[in-house]
């Protein structure tokens, strides 16, 4: 006998598989009400699920706040490819609670569900903090440690997602409504706790606390994983206290089966002499009960209105991921403290465009040298001579005719003339560097990648004037060879801070180097020269000099889809429940999360196929959703909202039947 048919059904659809008289069962004993807190209406084990709620949120939104810099800093990911992975992850976050849902009320319950589930989750941060630390393999390794961690963690969180809530409203007796409806605000005020408090903790044990001499990426994921272990050992000490309620079935299952079977059999009862039905899903009624497609009726109504719904949570994602990526590029100074790009949750360098490069020419010579770019398209630029170590930011822009081409410069310095030939591809920044030789000068060009491998860090470079090599030393595990002979290393990132006495060391000497201040956000060029008279010195000029647009300005649009997010969810939530019959309130659930990860496919899609720049993605991001606000108060505008009192009087009427016999009806797939 199907669940959903009701035993006031004056029409059998379907013979019973055995007629025997069922026993009549022995009365249970009556169930031992739970303890409560201090007297009141409220069960003891409520505090156990709100404080492991609290626990995993601080897990989980920790963990998140501090990947895409993990992604950018630690793997060498790209920003798109980044965004990518990141928005993959969130998306199977939700797309995991209905695999979480089905197992719960088919198999295991709910509490069951939720301890097995949580093992997966410890067992995923594990795997994703043995991935952040440096000296446990290669770069293969950490990539294959952190996939699979975040995969088991995807599983987990998403799995126990539609279980803990429910699980919490099952503590309680149907007397005590407005406690179950306190309760639930205190859980979300929980979730809001942990994700606010884990989203400042985590970014400050990634920047503030160094292992292995960087940025400890290692602790900033391991600390959350701890919490998820305290969470799962908190939800177990009140397993003695819990109402454990038996699955009830997968209704989620039923609905899909009773939408493809509607579907299935319209389409093969297509002919004329077949009356037409009311709704298109009167056509389950061959196998389904009525009760069950009154409520899916029901159901459809509000999936109808949550078409637009992902575009919404596209946009509100990205603080994760495009918008820690603008942090980097900003200031994050505000005078009284210092905020960290992925606390934040603009302006930038300008790149070379097609057939365009930058230059910037450093003068280390003597006296100042006067320099002409040869060509019809490039002659007018660096009209001013520049003096020797003259500190500049400034990039003049070089046409290319094709993507690579070789440049002629004409150096006058003194009264000698140099020309020189240098080769120069499209969309690059370079340093033309002009020492002395002897007598006469030379120059040397050299690619500055800082733009596009430290981008939004504390970046360093040197170039050494001296005869013999330089070792430099950076910190424990910074060290930096530079070659003799105006010899160029390659960009180090290092942490922000005073650098007054850098070791360096040649074959035959030491010494020290005072840097100063290395800011965030900024590329520093450093020419070791040695000074007769004075010793050894250190010339610092910045390359990509650091954003002078405060991460203040930020905080705006944080507070507005904040704002915005508060409003949507809760109303959304609050609608959705009233308007689907009691039966598909787990299903809604289901479906409302999967706006969720439909919104982070959205914008995965776009960062990997676009090519846009990141403004022109924020500017189509907010049309985008400005259209489908639009459409979205259209469809509002003709819903007309049902009543409590209504979805149940509407399962009482009868299902109208097509007129006539059914026996011409094509249902070869139902056993009747």
């Amino acid at each position: 006998m199907n669940p959903f048919q009701k035993n006031e059904s004056k029409q059998t659809l379907f013979s019973p598989v055995c007629t025997e008289e069922v026993p009549p069962r022995p009365p249970s004993p009556p169930e031992k009400p739970p303890p409560k807190i201090c007297g009141s209406s409220y069960p003891v084990s409520i505090a156990f699920i709100v404080v492991n709620e609290f626990c995993e949120r601080f897990s989980y939104y920790g963990m998140k706040a501090v990947l895409t810099l993990y992604f950018l800093y630690f793997l060498h990911w790209n920003e798109d490819t980044s965004t990518s992975v990141y928005h993959a992850f969130s998306s199977l976050c939700y797309f995991t609670p209905i695999l979480g849902a089905a197992i719960a009320d088919s198999w295991l319950g709910k509490f069951k569900t939720i301890i097995y589930l949580s093992l997966v989750y410890v067992l995923g941060h594990v795997f994703k903090s043995l991935g952040a630390i440096p000296i446990l393999g290669g770069k293969t390794l950490h990539t294959i440690l952190s996939l699979v961690g975040l995969s088991l963690i995807a599983l987990g969180t998403g799995g126990i997602k539609p279980c803990v809530a429910a699980f919490g409203g099952d503590q309680f007796e149907e007397k005590h409504a407005e406690e179950r409806t306190r309760y639930f605000s205190v859980f979300y005020l929980s979730i809001n706790a942990g994700s606010l408090i884990s989203t400042f903790i985590t970014p400050m044990l990634r920047g503030d606390v160094q292992c292995f001499g960087e940025d400890c990426y290692a602790l900033a994921f391991g600390v959350p994983g701890l919490l998820m272990v305290i969470a799962l050992a908190v939800f177990a000490m009140g397993s003695k206290m819990y109402r454990k309620p038996p699955p009830e079935g997968n209704i989620v299952g039923q609905v899909i089966k009773c939408i493809w079977f509607a579907i299935s059999n319209r389409f093969n009862n297509r002919s004329e002499d077949i009356p037409k039905r009311q709704h298109w899903l009167d056509w389950a009624a061959e196998k389904y009960p009525k009760q069950l497609i009154m409520d899916v009726k029901a159901l459809t109504r509000v999936l109808f209105l949550y078409i637009p719904l992902p575009m919404f949570w596209a946009l509100l994602d990205q603080q994760g991921s495009r918008w820690t990526l603008q942090a980097t590029k900003m200031n994050g100074n505000l005078g009284i403290f210092e905020l960290q790009p992925d606390q934040m949750q603009g302006m930038t360098q300008p790149q070379p465009g097609s057939q365009e490069v930058f230059l910037q020419v450093l003068n280390l010579a003597e006296d100042e040298v006067q320099v002409t770019v040869l060509g019809n398209r490039n002659n007018s630029l660096l009209m001013e001579s520049i003096k020797p170590f003259q500190e500049s930011t400034h990039y003049s822009k070089l046409h290319l005719n094709t993507k690579s081409q070789d440049f002629h410069f004409y150096l006058k310095y003194h009264n000698m003339s140099v020309h020189t030939k240098l080769p120069m591809e499209e969309k690059n920044c370079y340093s033309l560097i002009i020492h002395e030789n002897g007598k006469n000068i030379s120059s040397k060009m050299v690619k500055n990648v800082a733009n596009k491998t430290t981008s939004g860090m504390t970046a360093i470079r040197f170039i050494n004037t001296l005869h013999k090599d330089v070792n430099i030393s950076l910190g424990t595990d910074i060290l930096l060879n530079v070659g003799e002979e105006y010899g160029v290393s390659a960009y180090r990132t290092v942490p922000r801070g005073e650098y007054p006495e850098v070791h360096c060391k040649t074959e035959d000497k030491d010494f020290f180097l005072d840097l100063g201040l290395l800011d965030f956000g900024t590329a520093y060029l450093v020419v070791i020269k040695n000074v007769t008279g004075q010793g050894f010195e250190a010339w610092k000029t910045e390359d990509f000099p650091a954003n002078k647009l405060s991460i203040a300005w930020q905080l705006p649009q944080y507070a507005l889809v904040t704002a915005a997010e508060v409003m949507f969810s809760v109303t959304g939530l609050e609608f959705s429940y009233s308007q689907a019959p009691s039966s598909m309130k787990s299903v809604l659930q289901a479906a409302w999360l999967l706006t969720v990860a439909i919104g982070n496919i959205i914008v995965l899609v776009v960062a990997q196929f676009s090519g846009l720049v990141q403004w022109a993605e924020f500017v189509l991001f907010s049309c985008l959703l400005l259209v489908v606000c639009l459409i979205f108060s259209i469809m509002a505008y003709y819903y007309v909202p049902v009543k409590s009192e209504d979805i149940h009087g509407l399962a009482k009427k009868q299902i109208p039947h097509s007129q006539g016999s059914l026996i011409n009806l094509e249902t070869k797939s139902t056993k009747l």
